[in-house]
């Protein structure tokens, strides 16, 4: 069946059948040695995620050109920061969380050290499926590696906004170190999801620009969707344990907005998103279910 007679679903379904097994490619069997840390990073990476960054790395890059080859292995880059990232949040001198996607997290499986190690093996794995791509030309190998590296740091980046999200717990909730937060720690990785499957399919100027407009509304909309379920999922439903961020007295949509504008935001970036795809036409179409699966979201 052709990508475009696929249902949102079956896209979904097969678009992380091809992470997964890319996943499966780059990333050490279990029995490689040293067999905890590889142990580790598996578990944690193959724990059922839904692979939202590399399927609108590809979905953009699809939006650019028809079949982008090998577009699935730097895709998948972006599974194994987001992956390291849940590993060394969960862990107890930061959110101190003891379940992620379902199941208990990675420090408390495998202890601490070995999950800190298996954090960084995933990190440095991302860039070395970047460096080692057979599929694409030097320039465009590197603006990868720079965009990837950039959004994970801490200008701007994801670090940069854990570091953010950690020094404002306590602090009364403002809209402006809320912005300072999740464009960085959570709108950052999205938007160069999005921006790395344009250059990966070495899109114009326009389209990127296009591409880099629609992932700043999702990365929005993603973060404001997150803080609200947080609110009102069980921890069931999340597969992670709800009512830390209230715990913790976290800066989050809801305790600077309520729920009620916190609802109405993210239609709103959803709207935008949409909007910023009009230099695509219809070739966007999965870009734009996947905004609307992002604000519409129960999990």
């Amino acid at each position: 069946m052709s990508a475009t007679a696929m249902t949102l679903d079956q896209y979904l379904a097969a678009r992380q059948k091809r992470v997964d097994e890319a996943l499966d490619a780059v990333v050490p069997l279990e029995t490689a040695d040293p067999a905890s840390i590889h142990r580790a990073m598996r578990y944690s990476l193959f724990a059922g995620g839904k692979r939202i960054r590399p399927v609108l790395c590809i979905a953009a890059a699809e939006a650019v050109h028809d079949a982008p080859q090998g577009v699935d292995e730097a895709a998948c880059a972006l599974e194994l920061i987001h992956t390291y990232s849940l590993i060394h949040d969960d862990l107890p001198a930061l959110d101190n969380d003891d379940l992620r996607r379902g199941r208990p997290t990675c420090h408390k499986v495998f202890g601490e050290a070995i999950a800190i190690l298996a954090g960084d093996a995933l990190l440095t794995l991302a860039f070395e499926v970047l460096g080692a791509h057979p599929g694409i030309d030097d320039g465009r190998r590197a603006r990868l590696v720079l965009e990837l590296a950039a959004a994970s740091g801490t200008r701007g980046g994801m670090i940069g906004g854990q570091v953010h999200d950690l020094e404002g717990e306590g602090k009364p909730p403002t809209a402006q170190l809320l912005e300072s937060i999740h464009r960085a720690k959570t709108g950052a990785l999205l938007r160069a999801s999005i921006r790395m499957g344009g250059i990966y399919a070495s899109a114009t100027p326009a389209q990127l620009d296009a591409l880099s407009r629609f992932g700043e509304h999702v990365g929005l909309a993603f973060q404001i969707v997150d803080d609200i379920l947080d609110v009102e999922q069980p921890s069931a439903a999340l597969g992670k344990t709800a009512g830390k961020d209230a715990a913790q007295q976290k800066i989050t949509f809801p305790a600077v907005y309520g729920i009620e504008r916190s609802r109405a935001m993210a239609e709103e970036e959803r709207l935008a998103a949409h909007a910023a795809l009009h230099l695509f036409g219809d070739r966007a179409g999965r870009l734009r279910q996947l905004a609307d699966l992002v604000v519409r979201r129960t999990a």
